[in-house]
């Protein structure tokens, strides 16, 4: 390993990745875009800057880890508790139309699976990507318009904090199949072991770290033992339950969402994540990216990927919404709240790669549709209240 090279990898990464994901913010679309663009900028479609290694592929699990880390710590257990029936069911449908609609759109463009098979797999692996929702433009929007208390506004935030739950969920249970030698009773009962640990583990972590913020409020070390259990979870899911180790880190800061210095821990982990190992795994992806090997079928199968992703949470939430007594309208709001996609859907996607489920030319249709819902949510959402707004006066 030319310590050298990676130096001068890092250079370009951070700088190329900042640039850009400052552009993208000016623009009005996700940072992260900007910076999966850098990775394809100085990646091996454009100028061959940058090449992915053992050593940016650790660095990106890292950043991947602490990514969903903080998405665990930003979980509102309260809320979680408190969001009732109807959040629950626009979630569960908000996960399943898509996933469904995902695999057939697979299996339409590269022909029916049997159940079982690689091929099977791969499919439900491609739903599986379509099912992760990240609704932080579309809080951005409702805080812009005062509408994030609404009803509107906190059943959009309940049904995503349980939609990420059963989509990671999911996605543990379907890279648990890529085993051939396994089937689904043998996967769900190490996964419903793994949760059942992680309640055990999580009372017991919680009351102490509980003491040890109350004698030590604020310091360093709650944040560094924190982390210490991200890693330890998620060692502990891959290593002896085949779960997925982002699941576990995941599980770590949900644990840790309801002490007093959640957000301060959360606060301190943004800083590596901001600083260094987020640019890397964002612009990892880009570098992974080669869209010169791209051909007419991926760009069709892209185009297909973005309709069916973004039709995919306005019906399950949307349609399911109206069923459940909300007007057309905030139907309407519901479902296109919780059509935008980010960081989590190129979490899954990255998995598959890792887990040689999917290969890279399909990260050219996910990047798409997480710039497409993130540009046109805002447009449609502030459409619609602008609409209402007109309604009400005449």
């Amino acid at each position: 390993m030319d310590t050298l090279q990676i130096l001068r990898d890092l250079v370009i990464i951070l700088v190329a990745a900042k640039f850009f994901g400052l552009i993208a913010r000016k623009l009005k679309a996700p940072q992260v875009a900007g910076e999966i663009i850098a990775g394809l900028l100085i990646g091996p479609t454009l100028f061959n800057l940058v090449q992915s290694g053992d050593f940016l592929s650790g660095m990106a699990e890292i950043g991947v880890i602490l990514l969903m880390f903080s998405a665990g710590l930003e979980t509102d257990i309260d809320k979680l508790k408190k969001s009732g029936l109807k959040s629950t069911i626009l979630a569960c449908t908000g996960v399943a139309v898509p996933l469904v609609l995902g695999t057939l759109l697979y299996m339409a463009f590269y022909g029916m699976a049997a159940p079982g098979s690689a091929d099977f797999t791969k499919a439900l692996f491609i739903g599986t990507i379509l099912t992760a929702t990240s609704v932080s433009i579309t809080v951005q929007v409702l805080k812009e318009l005062g509408k994030i208390s609404t009803d509107v506004g906190t059943t959009i935030m309940s049904s995503a904090i349980i939609d990420d739950v059963i989509g990671i969920v999911v996605l543990t249970a379907v890279l648990g199949l890529k085993d051939p030698n396994a089937n689904l009773a043998a996967v769900c009962i190490k996964t419903i072991a793994f949760f059942a640990l992680s309640i055990v583990v999580g009372i017991v972590v919680f009351m102490i770290m509980k003491k040890i913020e109350q004698r030590w409020p604020h310091t360093r070390r709650i944040p560094i033992l924190g982390l210490a259990l991200a890693f330890a979870m998620a060692y502990v899911a891959d290593k002896y339950f085949g779960v997925a180790d982002i699941t576990g880190a995941y599980v770590a800061g949900i644990i840790l969402s309801s002490l007093d210095t959640s957000e301060y821990i959360d606060r301190k982990m943004d800083i590596n994540s901001y600083m260094i190992f987020g640019p890397v795994f964002f612009a990892s992806v880009g570098l992974q990216t080669n869209l010169r090997s791209v051909d007419m079928t991926i760009i069709t199968f892209s185009i297909a990927f973005v309709i069916v992703g973004l039709l995919g949470k306005v019906v399950g939430c949307g349609l399911v919404a109206k069923c459940l007594k909300y007007n057309s309208s905030d139907a309407l709001k519901i479902g296109v709240g919780m059509m935008t996609r980010g960081e989590v859907a190129l979490i899954v996607a990255q998995r598959g790669l890792k887990a040689d489920i999917i290969d890279s030319r399909y990260f050219t249709a996910v990047i798409l549709l997480i710039i497409l819902s993130s540009i046109l949510t805002p447009i449609i959402m502030k459409a619609i209240y602008a609409s209402d707004e007109k309604r009400k006066i005449s």
